[in-house]
């Protein structure tokens, strides 16, 4: 059993993908599931978590500094190589790769922060900031880059903010409930007892998340097996995924390692595949959050952003990111699982 454990850890983002793009056929059926698994995800990850160990912190600030740089500086340098390479005279290609920079932090990411070493706390705390940038930013840029009729700002953010707010802010709530209403109980009988997820529920928000990934995979494979798409749009968008995936994840871990958190939570790391490996540095834990943070997207709504705003092929710069991110994620656990 350890060792199937073992080798689900150190393998099964590969095996997700490999399984969601064979199978495309039957999963992509099943992506009605994706907020039922999403909510449970980030219900059991947010357990781990103490409200009060939530802190802002200054490489919070420069991490939201360099995503926003990145979004509207890659867009108008693309825009302003239409006139010199003519296969980017279509503005799909530098909103694809736009919304790579764009796109919030996943709310996975602190699944894989805390199996990596990394801060739980200090990463849910950017995932919210994030969040709710996005849903400030993208009523103002989007129209600016794309105008659609009939959308006004008002309309736009509040349709932004209830498919982002409901997902986060729901199974945060819940969780801080529980957590409140047990200790509360637990004062109350005269027990020094606190809330505290057990191991066995703590390594399920992983395998939700492998789980959704399956499903992504096999609705992104039959978008491109059955979408009419213009062959070079299709490749610049998908090329330029892969370096704006590797420059956020590096840059995510240079600010975290030159501006390390003060505090990490009590509880910052989850259960971590070797521990003789993880970091143990206030600048070393740092480096993995942020990394993460810059680096791991919520692709789901950068794709569903596109498809209800902007040019529906710009969708597959999104989702050729969450194949790069998740290879190179998959890679970093398998590095962890070696002691490398």
């Amino acid at each position: 059993m350890r060792r199937f454990s073992a080798f689900i850890n150190r393998h099964a983002l590969f095996v997700a993908i490999v399984v969601g793009a064979v199978g495309f056929p039957f999963f992509r059926l099943l992506t009605p599931a994706l907020p039922t698994l999403i909510f449970l995800m980030l219900f059991f990850t947010f357990c781990k978590v103490n409200p009060l160990d939530l802190r802002l912190h200054k490489w919070h600030v420069l991490a939201l500094i360099v995503q926003m740089s990145l979004t509207v500086g890659s867009y108008f340098f693309l825009r302003l190589t239409e006139s010199v390479i003519p296969i980017l005279q279509d503005h799909v290609v530098a909103e694809g790769v736009m919304l790579c920079f764009l796109q919030p932090t996943a709310t996975a990411a602190a699944i894989i922060a805390g199996k990596l070493g990394g801060s739980i706390q200090n990463l849910t705390m950017y995932t919210i900031i994030s969040n709710l940038a996005v849903v400030l930013v993208v009523p103002l840029f989007f129209p600016y880059i794309h105008p659609v009729a009939g959308f006004s700002f008002a309309m736009t953010a509040w349709t932004i903010l209830k498919k982002v707010g409901g997902i986060l802010v729901g199974p945060f709530a819940l969780a801080w409930a529980l957590r409140i209403g047990y200790d509360t109980v637990q004062r109350r009988k005269g027990s020094d007892m606190r809330f505290n997820l057990s191991l066995r529920w703590a390594q399920l928000p992983f395998y939700l998340w492998t789980a959704t990934i399956v499903i992504l995979m096999g609705d992104i494979v039959h978008t491109l097996v059955y979408g009419a798409y213009s062959g070079w749009s299709v490749a610049i968008i998908c090329i330029g995924a892969c370096p704006a995936c590797l420059i956020q994840f590096h840059i995510g871990r240079a600010i975290g390692f030159r501006f390390p958190a003060s505090s990490h939570g009590k509880d910052y790391r989850d259960v971590i595949i070797n521990p003789s490996t993880a970091p143990t540095t206030p600048s070393g834990i740092s480096r993995i959050t942020a990394g993460q943070a810059l680096g791991q997207k919520n692709t789901t709504l950068a794709i569903w952003m596109a498809q209800t705003y902007l040019f529906p092929l710009a969708a597959l710069g999104p989702a050729a990111y969450m194949i790069i991110q998740n290879l190179f994620i998959a890679r970093q656990i398998q590095n962890a699982a070696h002691g490398q």
